[in-house]
């Protein structure tokens, strides 16, 4: 088995503009019925051909059948109205309508395990399936029934639990749960949000992971950082408590950020994903400088618990620029290996 350094993405990739609005979050389908399931088909199968062809190790599907990370996903969920809206406060950052909680959230059918066969079906090596974890879907919805965001999340963890676990049966080898709450609601991550975690996923016969990250580079995201002051220590409080978890993998952010890159050390037994590519920037990345990141997260990591990976999704991205960074990741993170003189 080659001992190269892997890569992977955090999750999405831009869609292309016959499947949605290109560089849009929530943006909505431009086909419908039976055309717009073939055309989400296509577009995973570009997806996972842009990620083989750039080089990259662990595949994902883009997130192509979905518009949005978390939505998507409770969208198949029954208990949520997506009807009658409430605005709420996502993150502490921006506003948005988001559906409402009106009874007990019940899974009645998989919602991605057809996806994740597809994908299984168009590479035969390392694939990799995000879900929304327990704390980041509270924090997109308006509650009016459980009346506690603890109890909402840990009915949300045994139903991902379940999803997760048919992923993995359908040949997922690493179900990621897409955390970036974890970065905002410390003490809440501290009492239950790393337990619900946990309970996701519980039983998983393949690799699980935790995206941890500053978000998509959307506008309301760039300004958050800016006021963060000259170090983001955000994850000093949230690796400990991952450290102790029964979590196999995390990925984070370091590319262009002010995060003091000594913090992953506290990460010590766990699989580091790197995140050495900017989304909130269409500059694309030499693989100097991704090799650069990788290479000082080195300084606190073992080299077998190093990934490569994007700081988050792409998909607000431009599909030239995104197809470009995904390149320059797999080529820096092969420069890398090149120097340590790994197989």
């Amino acid at each position: 088995m080659s001992q190269r350094i892997k890569t992977a993405i955090s999750g999405s990739l831009p869609k292309p503009a016959w499947l949605a609005e290109p560089e849009k979050l929530w943006a909505p389908w431009q086909l419908q019925g039976e055309a717009l399931e073939q055309a989400k088909a296509d577009a995973m199968r570009l997806a996972v051909d842009d990620q083989l062809r750039a080089g990259i190790t662990v595949i994902g599907d883009g997130e192509q059948t979905r518009q949005h990370f978390v939505t998507t996903f409770i969208e198949h969920l029954s208990g949520v109205d997506f009807v009658n809206r409430k605005t709420v406060r996502i993150r502490n950052r921006y506003d948005a309508d988001v559906p409402v909680v009106i009874d007990k959230v019940v899974r009645t059918k998989s919602v991605f395990v057809e996806d994740a066969k597809r994908l299984r079906k168009l590479t035969k090596g390392p694939i990799k399936f995000t879900l929304p974890g327990p704390m980041t879907m509270i924090d997109t919805l308006f509650d009016d029934y459980y009346k506690s965001r603890e109890k909402l999340a840990w009915a949300f963890a045994e139903i991902l639990n379940q999803e997760a676990l048919e992923l993995a049966a359908a040949g997922i080898d690493v179900v990621q749960f897409d955390e970036p709450a974890f970065n905002v609601f410390f003490d809440e991550v501290r009492d239950w949000g790393v337990k619900t975690l946990e309970r996701a996923a519980q039983g998983l016969s393949c690799k699980s992971a935790v995206h941890i990250c500053y978000g998509y580079g959307i506008e309301a995201n760039i300004k958050w950082k800016q006021g963060l002051g000259e170090e983001w220590r955000q994850y000093e409080h949230v690796f400990p408590l991952l450290a102790n978890s029964t979590i196999d993998q995390v990925s984070l952010e370091c590319q262009n950020s002010r995060v003091p890159m000594e913090l992953i050390a506290m990460l010590k037994g766990k699989d580091v994903m790197v995140g050495a590519i900017d989304v909130a920037t269409s500059t694309v990345e030499t693989p100097e400088q991704v090799a650069d990141v990788l290479r000082r997260a080195l300084k606190y990591v073992d080299v077998k618990h190093i990934h490569g990976c994007t700081n988050c999704g792409l998909v607000t991205m431009p599909r030239d620029i995104a197809a470009a960074k995904l390149q320059a990741l797999a080529a820096g993170a092969d420069l890398l290996s090149k120097e340590l003189g790994l197989d």
